[in-house]
């Protein structure tokens, strides 16, 4: 299971992985709403957890932050990011964390690829109909990721630099 956390908007994507052969499970995402940040928390941690209870996945994936140019918003993130990490460890599940750089470069070749093109790479790999939203296809790419990563060891990030917080 693959989670791209946010706090108005955490994607969830969940796909099956067997040797080379990826299968589409499910996706969408868990909407928090407005208003006080503890229960927008609470509803990303009920959210998720409904999700886990009704797909048991093996493992969950999840997209690390790094700083932007709101510091606000950089906290805010985190603290939706800690509580999808939290729902997947209250359900005992092994949690793996992952770059957009190395989720991006997983999924479409290009460590800065669109937003378009992982929508794009995540339908064709995944033989969808359509486009996912871009929550659930950033999710469904960190699963993608996730997939790989088991399959052909960690993946690695000696060879990139940080530039204003984030890996390039």
């Amino acid at each position: 299971m693959g989670i791209d956390p946010g706090l108005r908007i955490t994607g969830f994507g969940v796909i099956e992985a067997s040797g080379s052969r990826l299968a589409y499970v499910a996706s969408g995402c868990v909407r928090s709403g407005e208003g006080d940040l503890a229960v927008r928390l609470k509803a990303i941690l009920d959210g998720l957890g409904e999700v886990i209870a009704a797909h048991a996945p093996a493992s969950v994936a999840v997209e690390k932050v790094f700083v932007n140019a709101n510091p606000q918003s950089t906290l805010a993130l985190g603290q939706a990011r800690g509580t999808a990490i939290c729902a997947a460890v209250l359900a005992g599940l092994p949690v793996a964390e992952y770059t957009a750089l190395q989720v991006k470069k997983s999924v479409v070749g290009n460590g800065h690829a669109a937003k378009e093109q992982v929508q794009h790479m995540v339908q064709r790999l995944l033989a969808l109909a359509g486009a996912p939203g871009a929550d659930a296809a950033d999710a469904l790419a960190c699963a993608i990721c996730h997939a790989h990563g088991a399959r052909f060891g960690l993946l690695e990030t000696k060879n990139f630099k940080l530039r204003k917080g984030r890996l390039v």
